[in-house]
């Protein structure tokens, strides 16, 4: 993943840092030495790591004033807030995450929790995350897991409570399960879910409209003027796959088209599935002239069925699929599909955790909605007459 670092956190679980790649050790390097100058002035033992109270020490503040320095609190002055952090930087003092931790009783990691099959939602999500917290001392360490699991609850646990988390972005499907933000709330720690419809309070909610976006890829087919619409759904245990569903349904049912049940193949938001139902839904003995796929990974799938076929996308068929992954606008024909800003969506969530942190109360600052858009690209035409 560009941008980041992966470090070990512990068993189950991956760490992200903002520094850049292959700068590291330069870095670490030069603050070393402008690190040892520093103290060498202060009086240090070469080769000593400066201490929060040799920062303390020399600046003229409490041991609290630096503390609250290292962790950004709005309730230090600016000029205190300066002196601070020239000193800090004239030692090369970096506080370790872990260690401020202890110190707090909670760890300066953010936790993302998933079980999700989209590699690119994955990626993406973590991205968002890693914009919000740039720049903020923390850091987010990453744990998949499996929601069929006997022990799925009882690991997330574990997690959370082995890394003293200091707060838990949910992507779905984990978002959607309240045993997971009872949990957390009975370990006191903060969380927000990401989720098509809002399932919390606005401040631990965003939330991702997935009806009204497959609404706009109804209608983008009914437009084109197809008539024989089929659709490929996620797994039951998404709720997205119940919105899109809905929200399909609907629209074309406002048009005078009803999408009949051979015309709906359950797939389980994967490449591979997104082959196997395209391919049963191109053996009927009327086939499809579109197809909506719930996520862009099943629809790139119908592109490969396609082709066996020897269907000419989109003349013979056109498809439309959901999120506008960066894969979509990559291949050829390029991908018509619902736009879900997922990178947004993790730093939105990312930052109603920070607001706790800035001493700011998250539900009263502005709750952003996300609106999903249709792209339309070259996989979607009229069909032929």
């Amino acid at each position: 993943m560009g941008g980041g670092r992966w470090r070990g956190a512990s068993p189950g679980a991956m760490q992200v840092s903002g520094d850049e790649r292959g700068t590291g050790l330069q870095l670490s390097k030069i603050q070393d030495e402008a690190g040892d100058a520093g103290a060498a002035d202060h009086g240090l033992a070469p080769g000593r790591a400066a201490t929060i109270n040799d920062i303390a020490r020399i600046a003229g503040v409490s041991k609290k004033t630096v503390s609250r320095v290292i962790n950004q609190s709005p309730f230090v002055k600016g000029d205190t807030r300066e002196k601070v952090e020239a000193v800090i930087a004239e030692l090369g003092f970096s506080p370790d995450p872990q260690a401020r931790g202890l110190a707090f009783r909670r760890s300066f990691l953010i936790g993302m929790i998933y079980d999700n099959p989209s590699p690119n939602y994955v990626v993406n999500m973590q991205q968002g995350i890693l914009d919000a917290v740039r720049g903020s001392g923390l850091e987010l360490v990453v744990h998949p897991c499996d929601r069929t699991s006997d022990n799925f609850v009882a690991n997330v646990r574990g997690f959370a409570v082995r890394q003293k988390l200091f707060g838990a972005v949910l992507p779905p499907s984990v978002s959607e399960d309240e045993r997971v933000t009872g949990m957390l709330t009975e370990v006191g720690c903060p969380y927000v879910r990401i989720a098509s419809v809002s399932l919390d309070a606005p401040e631990r909610m965003v939330v991702t409209n997935d009806r009204r976006g497959a609404a706009e890829a109804a209608r983008h087919l009914v437009g084109l003027g197809h008539k024989r619409i089929a659709m490929i759904t996620g797994p039951d245990l998404f709720r997205s796959t119940r919105e899109r569903g809905a929200g399909f349904r609907l629209a074309l049912e406002e048009a005078g088209i009803a999408l009949a049940d051979d015309m709906v193949v359950k797939g389980a938001y994967t490449f591979e599935s997104g082959v196997a139902a395209a391919r049963e839904l191109l053996s009927r003995k009327i086939r499809p002239t579109a197809i909506f796929a719930g996520n862009d990974e099943m629809a790139i799938g119908v592109y490969q069925a396609a082709r066996d076929a020897g269907l000419d996308v989109p003349f013979d068929l056109s498809i439309v699929g959901f999120d506008d992954a960066p894969m979509s606008s990559r291949i050829w024909p390029t991908l018509t599909t619902v736009k879900l800003p997922i990178r947004d969506m993790g730093r939105m969530a990312a930052e109603k955790l920070l607001a706790r942190s800035r001493g700011l109360d998250p539900a009263k600052l502005d709750q952003p909605e996300v609106i999903p858009t249709l792209v339309a690209r070259d996989s979607s035409a009229p069909p032929r007459r």
